[in-house]
């Protein structure tokens, strides 16, 4: 557990308490938005069993998610829609995601921790590959983006149950691809990414 700390550690001992994670979910799915969240934990923070979100099961994920909601000091969420993602391509639209999550923390950080991506923001920040499986505070971010954003493709699945997206969070699975081949697509779903991009003329109400 400890090498989760080593990034926290050292910016506490520079005096820097405020230490956002920064982490998106949803660059990889055919429909829906990005989501990014931004968690400032306290300074004596544990939980075992924390690391990137992708390698908890789901029941897990949801407990974290509760316990962090619970014991955060801030946690900011920027959303970034199906549109946006194809105005200006999925790199760009998790930035400004990340940025979003940054700006709607209730407390401005001090120094951000962010999950591989570069920002340009006025805050310092360290960029970490693989960083939610190497700081606590991204961990964190991971759990509150992932959860947030399935809530939201369970609610899509209420809606369009054909494609599975309670099951498949809106990747391209293969029931979720044979869906939109024999059904088209949503005004959710990602023009620009294929198979999605060949069925632009067939858009459900």
């Amino acid at each position: 557990m400890d090498d989760l700390y080593k990034y926290e550690k050292e910016l506490y001992n520079k005096g820097i308490t405020l230490i956002g994670g920064v982490d998106e979910v949803g660059r990889g799915p055919l429909i829906g938005p990005v989501v990014a969240s931004c968690v400032i934990l306290p300074k004596k923070f544990k939980l075992a069993g924390l690391t990137d979100s992708k390698k908890l099961s789901e029941k897990k994920r949801n407990e974290f998610y509760k316990i962090i909601k619970e014991k955060a000091v801030a946690i900011g969420i920027g959303i970034v829609s199906e549109q946006k993602i194809d105005e200006v391509n999925i790199y760009e639209a998790t930035k400004i995601a990340m940025k979003e999550a940054i700006k709607n923390t209730n407390l401005k950080p001090e120094h951000v921790l962010i999950d591989a991506m570069p920002l340009d923001i006025d805050i310092p920040t360290t960029s970490i590959i693989k960083g939610d499986s190497k700081s606590i505070s991204i961990a964190a971010a991971s759990v509150i983006a992932k959860v947030t954003r399935d809530k939201m493709m369970y609610e899509l699945d209420k809606k369009y149950p054909m494609y599975d997206l309670a099951h498949n969070k809106g990747y391209g699975t293969k029931k979720h691809i044979e869906a939109i081949k024999n059904y088209g697509i949503t005004k959710y779903h990602r023009l620009t990414y294929r198979p999605v991009s060949d069925y632009k003329d067939k858009i459900l109400s």
